[in-house]
């Protein structure tokens, strides 16, 4: 398995707040139009999945298997060539203060390594920074 794992990043929210939006990924739906569409298309989500298609992978579908309240929140995909597992953990430092890192982890062979490695990170780095910059008092 490759792993891709983001920086650690601050969230100025608390876990429980930051938890209660992530874990119910349709409140994602309203940060439609705030994707680059020239790299995401076709989002769409309800509470238990997300679904996207990204260049040069195509349709991307991510699906909730575990929440541990206000610690972590893993995926799994689904209609990929290859397996792809990803988790957010949570970590609470203070009342407004939670740290957040994003790892994906992906049964990659060798070929396929080659060509979405580039990709992949950047997508985790990207997720984690829009994850971190959230207004999640709004969602």
């Amino acid at each position: 398995m490759t792993e891709f794992v983001s920086d650690i990043k601050a969230i100025p929210f608390s876990d429980e707040m930051v938890f209660r939006v992530l874990s119910d990924l349709s409140k994602l739906e309203n940060l439609k139009d705030k994707l680059p569409e020239d790299k995401i298309k076709d989002f769409w989500c309800d509470e238990n999945s997300c679904s996207f298609s990204v260049d040069p992978i195509g349709k991307v579908t991510f699906v909730v298997i575990d929440r541990e309240p206000n610690k972590v929140i893993k995926f799994k995909s689904q209609g990929l060539p290859f397996e792809v597992q990803a988790w957010i953990q949570l970590v609470s430092k203070a009342e407004n203060d939670t740290r957040m890192k994003l790892t994906l982890r992906a049964d990659l062979n060798p070929f396929i390594k080659l060509m979405v490695s580039t990709p992949m990170r950047d997508g985790v780095d990207k997720v984690s920074d829009v994850i971190a910059s959230l207004a999640y008092d709004q969602l």
